[in-house]
């Protein structure tokens, strides 16, 4: 069934719409891949936070003019799908990466990470990356540190001097034994 002129600019127009929006993309290609298989993938990015398209390659062409994926999405060639998100790119790579080294038959063309080209291996070595929120828990983590050591060791005086105490009340050390007329 041929697609009329309508809906191809309708088509233009919502993924120029999105493309404008996001700074993360991928560009991937696949061949011989199930339905199932292409629904598992589109319901792990949607999990991640991103979306998936299968486009024509001249009408992704045309909706990235003006975009930052202008770049990435000229003259492209073979069946051509990409995912994006506004969110975490590393998220997306993950997600990706994942689907990747589990269906050999799904593979990268080139991304757009924060407006900016990078190549295959990038995308692969930002999968490999620890995602922000494991980030944000490790830098956390290594603030708030110092200041439970401080805390810690302000505490030990005092627990350390009742525990001198005790030990010394338990031995009977503190007895009165001076002379009565003293």
């Amino acid at each position: 069934m041929a697609v009329t002129k309508a809906r191809k600019h309708q088509q233009i127009e919502e993924l120029g719409t999105d493309l404008k929006k996001v700074s993360n993309l991928v560009v991937a290609t696949y061949s011989k891949l199930t339905v199932a298989q292409d629904y598992e993938l589109r319901k792990t990015l949607r999990n991640s936070g991103a979306k998936y398209r299968v486009v024509k390659n001249t009408l992704a062409e045309r909706a990235a003019k003006g975009t930052k994926a202008e770049e990435v999405l000229k003259g492209l060639t073979g069946v051509t799908s990409i995912a994006y998100t506004e969110g975490d790119p590393v998220a997306l790579a993950k997600a990706l990466a994942k689907y990747a080294k589990d269906n050999p038959e799904f593979s990268f063309k080139a991304g757009v990470v924060e407006g900016r080209v990078v190549s295959i291996k990038e995308i692969e070595s930002l999968a490999t990356m620890p995602s922000k929120e494991e980030i944000y828990s490790k830098l956390l983590f290594l603030m708030s540190a110092p200041a439970q050591r401080l805390v810690t060791a302000i505490n030990a005086v005092g627990r350390d001097l009742a525990v001198v105490l005790n030990q010394g009340v338990e031995k009977q050390k503190f007895t009165n034994d001076a002379p009565a007329g003293a």
